[in-house]
């Protein structure tokens, strides 16, 4: 199987230092480049043609936000994962806006960091928790403020599935669902895929937030 190649886009090179060296000793990743700015990382994408960027948001000459949303658009099978230090709310939207398929802060376990590349790779989203409770709260109170009319479920979810929504929506990964129900992680994956169908999303995010809308969590 081929490695996961991933590219680092953050201003402070011995954060970038750091980070690569911790990365390149773990199997199956492969740290393919740096870049110290959001240019730089535009640049280092078309050329080295990584799977996944770790993007900083602030950065000289071109911020995380807007290279992300060119990169989506330039190289869209490039996922991006947001890894800084800031978690305002209007920065989560801005980089989930534009098209980026993680977000975490610096301090996440390297456990975490992780979890998400691999799932970045697999074409999925991960948010660690704190961020996936911001999300839901800006959606709920976008709701409340104009709400939105949803049609039902063509096929309800299962009970099983029920459940294991709502530890979706807690941003757990299929890992942490399993623990937490005694089940097998391909058991979880298979739901998780049925619950995706089931709701019409793309990705874990968009199931958590249509999820909210029907009121299912």
């Amino acid at each position: 199987m081929k490695p996961i190649r991933v590219l680092l886009a953050d201003d402070q090179e011995l954060f970038r230092e750091g980070l690569s060296t911790l990365l390149s000793v773990q199997p199956g990743l492969e740290v393919v480049g740096e870049a110290s700015n959001g240019q730089e990382a535009l640049q280092r994408v078309k050329t080295l043609q990584p799977d996944v960027v770790l993007m900083d948001l602030r950065m000289p000459v071109l911020g995380g936000v807007e290279a992300t949303r060119r990169v989506r658009a330039s190289e869209p099978r490039c996922q991006v994962i947001v890894l800084t230090t800031f978690d305002d709310d209007e920065e989560v939207f801005e980089a989930l806006r534009a098209g980026a398929a993680g977000y975490l802060l610096k301090d996440a376990p390297l456990e975490k960091l992780l979890e998400a590349i691999r799932a970045a790779a697999r074409g999925e989203s991960f948010l660690q928790p704190s961020i996936a409770a911001k999300v839901v709260a800006e959606f709920t109170r976008l709701s409340r403020e104009r709400p939105p009319a949803v049609p039902p479920l063509v096929e309800p979810l299962s009970d099983r599935e029920c459940e294991v929504l709502r530890h979706l929506a807690c941003g757990r990964s299929n890992k942490e669902i399993a623990a937490a129900l005694n089940l097998a992680e391909g058991t979880v994956k298979n739901h998780m895929s049925n619950i995706l169908g089931k709701l019409g999303a793309l990705d874990r995010t968009q199931a958590a937030l249509k999820a909210r809308e029907l009121g299912l969590i």
